[in-house]
């Protein structure tokens, strides 16, 4: 298996990684910052990596006591028993406050606004790089992971999937794709956006999965029978940026369409193009035809319960959040489900959005050196493979756990292991980057509850693109 653009077993000497880690980081420093959402100001810490020197050594923090944020997730309640290890390990304690998904990002947002560097590092989503990274609040992790008295040799940064490392890194110029600038954060547990299906049903039926869109949007309207409480094809579909990332941007990207493009210095949004169009076209009628009644209320608790309890026939959304639903006593369907890229683009592509929890560091923390010890312990291949082990970790970041670990795992989910294999090498953040994204897209999460609700798609959306390309250029 290959990430698109170079073989993944190739493995780069730390020179190798300085020259196109450490330099590219360390050139992005020297970008102008900007501040984000008008909260704080620019902040101008040193990189911490230079001060680390001599032999690497697990103990060399011994005594600090480290204060990590996290919110409960799967990925968390999988190393949450690996934690003493870590302690025994490098003699380092963990502090870990936990807050609910709801609340995490506002209060990440307050405390990293303020400067107070309580939390020394913390888990971030990787769009949320955008937001935070351009007025000076993360490290960049770049020259950490070049410097060889910081980060043990066993290490192996290139093990974790391209498409991760490209998401995680942008040098914060408008225009400038994802993959370049500093590595702002480390890739921890990600989720594919394909389609999870009831497997069952469609055996019994004899029922081929659709290869093509159109193909797809008839099949969810065939198994929709309102009469029998049962619909085709579960989406998110409330007024949230997050409705568009999972399936919608992992199809519209297949079918052609793309958000921005650039224009001279300025992005130009690409909402309206003719591809957009047809394709927003598609994705309304097919939630009308063949969606759940409530569907402008639907995030993905709904979306994959619903699958869970033999509702929806399929969900088109993040296959680790439909994993734990095949899980033996986790739902009515347990053992039912099975997994499918989805519909190929027209050309045969498939390119998939995704979503990945990260590690950061607090670019304000006073304790760097034993902040750096614990990310590269917890995205690790040691201690991945044994949160894995777990049976509720999905898609690990490394190829090397996925190869080995979680194939065995996950062996028995239907077509799981397979439509990873499949989508994986075009696996990655499918947004043009830019710092007013969760603004700009919670506005096209509108628009297409707009188009849902009967307005014209081209009016629409040409109003649509007219406002979010002045916002980005603001």
């Amino acid at each position: 298996m290959a990430s698109q653009g170079s073989p993944m077993d190739r493995r780069f000497s730390r020179r190798d990684v300085l020259r196109a880690i450490g330099i590219a980081g360390a050139a992005a420093a020297t970008v102008p910052i900007l501040g984000a959402c008008g909260i704080g100001g620019r902040v101008n810490e040193p990189n911490g990596a230079s001060a680390v020197t001599g032999a690497f050594d697990w103990k060399s923090q011994k005594g600090q006591t480290l204060s990590i944020l996290q919110t409960p997730h799967p990925y968390q309640l999988s190393y949450q028993p690996l934690l003493a290890e870590f302690t025994e390990l490098t003699g380092i304690e963990v502090k870990v406050d936990l807050v609910p998904e709801a609340d995490y990002f506002t209060k990440l947002n307050t405390e990293l606004a303020g400067g107070t560097g309580k939390h020394d590092c913390f888990m971030l989503g990787a769009y949320f790089i955008w937001q935070y990274g351009p007025p000076g609040w993360l490290e960049d992790l770049g020259p950490w992971i070049a410097n060889a008295s910081a980060t043990n040799q066993g290490y192996d940064f290139e093990d974790i999937f391209e498409g991760l490392r490209q998401s995680t890194r942008w040098d914060f110029e408008l225009g400038n794709p994802i993959g370049s600038g500093g590595q702002w954060a480390i890739p921890w547990g990600f989720e594919n956006n394909v389609v999870a299906y009831n497997k069952a049903y469609f055996d019994r039926r004899g029922i081929k999965l659709p290869t093509t869109f159109d193909d797809f949007i008839q099949l969810a309207t065939d198994l929709t029978d309102r009469s029998e409480n049962r619909y085709g094809i579960a989406t998110r579909g409330s007024k949230s940026w997050a409705t568009i990332h999972p399936g919608f941007m992992t199809q519209y990207t297949r079918e052609g369409a793309v958000d921005y493009r650039v224009q001279g210095s300025d992005l130009i949004a690409e909402m309206n193009s003719p591809k957009a169009v047809e394709f927003t076209k598609k994705w309304t009628e097919m939630q009308k035809a063949a969606g759940p009644t409530s569907w402008t209320t639907y995030d993905y608790p709904q979306a994959t319960g619903d699958l869970g309890d033999g509702t929806a026939m399929m969900v088109y959304d993040a296959d680790s959040a439909t994993y734990p639903k095949n899980k033996p006593g986790a739902s009515k369907e347990a053992g039912n489900l099975g997994w499918y890229p989805g519909p190929a683009g027209p050309d045969g592509n498939y390119r998939t959005n995704l979503w990945t929890w990260s590690w950061a560091m607090n670019a304000r923390s006073k304790r760097k050196p034993a902040a750096w010890l614990f990310m590269q312990w917890a995205t690790g291949k040691e201690s991945m493979n044994k949160a894995v082990e777990g049976g509720i970790y999905a898609d690990p970041v490394r190829k090397s756990v996925f190869d080995t670990t979680f194939t065995r795992i996950a062996a028995n989910q239907p077509g799981y292991l397979e439509t990873f294999e499949t989508v994986i090498g075009s696996s990655k953040i499918q947004f043009t980057p830019q710092k007013k994204f969760f603004d700009t897209t919670k506005d096209w999460a509108v628009a297409l509850q707009d188009i849902y609700g009967g307005d014209d798609a081209q009016s629409r959306l040409n109003s649509l693109a007219k406002t979010n390309t002045s916002k980005v250029n603001l």
